[in-house]
């Protein structure tokens, strides 16, 4: 492999604080990129030599997105619930029973090619490194075929059986939790790097989640956590107690579901496009992130409560509706992101991470929340190899 200069770069956001606060940003920067790596980061006039070179003619350079949360592994579409719901019909968890109808009845090669559909549409907007879950089958072996799907295109894949409880299970809900920690788990986990559980009203309740996650992490599972989106409830402080990576949504929190949050290790992930497509409470990202919290940003990818793969467009929504600074909001859709799913190689665009950035059409990353809806992604590399 050959080593490659990329120079003229207008504005280069490493995420390391080392240069200069969070973003860690550098003016009229170069980098170097050598083995799907990233060898060197430092002003242009510096730069080492290398085998290629490419002038990005005072482009701003970002990390790649890392997108922690989306479900993309779905048949069907729900476009008839989401314009009731743009009629002044209240968004309920209780939907998610439509899309499981679809996706039994789709074939593996269907389920697949609209995963692969999905993630090439966040390629292309950014995205190098993407979450996904199961959750829409329900039944051992479509929870298990969903992950195996999953596990061919993406390292981050996530046993979410306790999506909602099955429908033929509607009347005993403890035989479904029985399954789920039991068959159901004993199937997935192979093809799983996490546990998820949809704690909330309509899904599971504390008792029901913190079984469902403790069996998961029994089997090698690490957690996270829908928690907090509807209503609140138990699910932030049960994603705290079981050391969970994140707890996801965090849209109606207490006093004490911040400061617990901000006393941890679990990554506080909101998720805006969920809130844009169901007009609810926008999370109040300002209030934790002044409590210390670590906050990502994601899409929440999925056919009935947000159907984006844009995490620019959700970014935008975080600045304008949530509190948040654009240098936050990129950190959180970048660095975040990244420690949301534990990983240290990338996120940024540090000496030794992967080789994962985008060159932007535009010199600065403020213009993600500046100038929203606007394609600005003109080149996506990802571990040194340009991909979109």
């Amino acid at each position: 492999m050959t080593s490659t200069l990329l120079t003229g770069i207008g504005s280069l956001v490493t995420n390391d604080p080392a240069h200069g606060g969070p973003l860690g940003l550098i003016e009229d920067a170069a980098l170097v990129v050598d083995g799907g790596r990233i060898a060197w980061t430092g002003p242009a006039s510096a730069a080492p030599d290398a085998d290629a070179r490419q002038d990005v003619g005072g482009r701003a350079v970002v990390p790649g997105f890392v997108d922690s949360h989306a479900h993309l592994v779905f048949a069907g579409d729900r476009t008839r619930e989401f314009n009731a719901r743009m009629s002044g019909q209240p968004y309920k968890a209780g939907g998610i029973r439509t899309t499981v109808a679809a996706t039994r009845a789709a074939s593996d090669a269907d389920l697949e090619a609209n995963l692969v559909r999905h993630l090439a549409e966040g390629l292309r907007q950014g995205t190098t490194t993407q979450e996904t879950k199961s959750g829409y089958g329900l039944t051992v072996d479509d929870e298990a075929r969903a992950l195996a799907l999953a596990a061919r295109h993406t390292d981050e894949v996530t046993y979410l059986g306790a999506h909602i409880v099955a429908p033929e299970y509607a009347d005993d809900p403890a035989a479904y939790v029985a399954l789920v920690t039991g068959p159901m788990l004993d199937a997935c986990a192979p093809h799983a790097r996490w546990v998820d559980v949809f704690c909330e009203k309509g899904a599971f309740d504390g008792d029901q989640a913190r079984a469902i996650l403790t069996a998961g992490v029994a089997r090698g599972l690490t957690p996270r956590v829908h928690a907090n989106q509807l209503t609140y409830g138990p699910g932030v402080q049960l994603a705290v107690e079981l050391g969970a990576a994140s707890a996801d949504h965090c849209t109606h929190l207490t006093d004490e579901d911040v400061a617990a949050l901000a006393a941890s290790d679990t990554v506080a992930t909101l998720l805006p496009g969920a809130e844009f497509s169901t007009r609810a409470e926008w999370p109040d990202a300002r209030r934790l992130l002044d409590a210390g919290a670590t906050v990502a940003l994601s899409t929440d990818c999925n056919p009935g409560s947000s159907y984006t793969s844009s995490m620019p467009f959700c970014l935008a929504l975080a600045v304008r509706d949530m509190g948040m600074t654009p240098d936050e909001a990129l950190w959180s859709a970048t660095a975040g992101g990244a420690k949301a799913l534990r990983r240290t190689d990338v996120g940024t665009l540090t000496e030794g991470a992967r080789a994962d950035l985008q060159i932007l059409d535009a010199p600065s990353h403020v213009h993600f929340a500046y100038r929203p809806g606007i394609p600005l992604v003109e080149e996506v590399w990802r571990a040194g190899e340009r991909v979109a």
